[in-house]
């Protein structure tokens, strides 16, 4: 028998000891526990994961506030550089156009002899022209106003004849002046239709605040004419009367028309016995 130091030692077997891979399969059967739905691993897991996900959302939405915001600056800074060049450009029409007759091809060539043509570089030809359009139509409309108010002031009738006013506005050294006497002419024609119009309605509001003329003047012309007359002269010493002098038929059918008017309507309602009682009521 040989010696026990000259015994040879058992070959330790590859792999995992039996030690070992009980604790291993201990350890793996733990974890498919703590995994397993409904354990407490599992919920850890997924409360971790939503926060996670949650995180990134609000990331994402960060960025897309971000990048709203930038664009919404962007668009703000476009806009002011874009007002600053309507204000240039008006400025630049206010002190070189002041022809309301003048076209926008000549106009053009006046403008871009001028430096400040070129801080209008952002707007479009369009845009130009608008402006221009929109600037002679403010111009046209003063010097329309500026003839009204001197024909006013001259007492042009409505029967005034255009040869004679013509004359009468050119010895006149505030009188605006206009490309073309036939453009004038039209404007003066406009003028006395507005002033024929705006006097018949005068004497409609003046036949509506006498109070001789009720829903029974109509069959009191009918019965006697001398009714008609007792109107007209209770109504020829206010002024809005006799501004339709000139036209005698038109005053009278007016007059007619209103009191036919009455005459449909009938007598006004009687005050309502209500009132009063709904008054001491409140």
């Amino acid at each position: 028998m040989a010696p026990p130091c000259c015994q040879l030692k058992q070959p330790v077997p590859e792999g995992d000891t039996p030690v070992q891979e009980e604790e291993t399969e201990a350890t793996e059967a733990e974890e498919a526990e703590e995994e397993a739905p409904g354990s407490p691993g599992a919920a850890a897991r997924e409360r971790e994961l939503r926060a996670q996900a949650s995180i990134k959302e609000r990331e994402r939405e960060v960025q897309r506030a971000l990048a709203t915001s930038l664009r919404d600056r962007d668009k703000e800074r476009e806009y002011h550089k874009r007002d600053e060049a309507v204000q240039h450009f008006n400025a630049l029409l206010a002190d070189l156009v002041r022809n309301p007759d003048l076209t926008w091809r000549e106009a053009k060539k006046q403008l871009k002899k001028d430096h400040r043509y070129k801080l209008a570089e952002l707007l479009s030809k369009d845009d130009k022209e608008r402006l221009f359009s929109q600037h002679t139509s403010t111009l046209a409309s003063k010097r329309c106003d500026k003839l009204r108010g001197l024909l006013t002031e001259l007492g042009v009738s409505c029967t005034a004849r255009w040869r004679d006013v013509k004359e009468l506005l050119q010895q006149q050294p505030t009188a605006p002046t206009y490309s073309s006497a036939s453009q004038m002419e039209r404007e003066f024609r406009d003028y006395q239709r507005d002033k024929q119009s705006a006097a018949k309605t005068a004497l409609r509001q003046l036949l509506m605040e006498s109070r001789s003329i009720t829903h029974r003047s109509l069959t009191a012309v009918k019965e006697n004419n001398a009714a008609l007359q007792t109107i007209q002269d209770s109504l020829q010493h206010d002024a809005r009367y006799g501004a339709l002098e000139h036209a005698p038929e038109e005053r009278l059918q007016i007059i007619m028309a209103y009191l036919e008017e009455l005459h449909k309507k009938g007598p006004p309602p009687p005050p309502t016995a209500s009132e009063p009682t709904r008054r001491s009521k409140q």
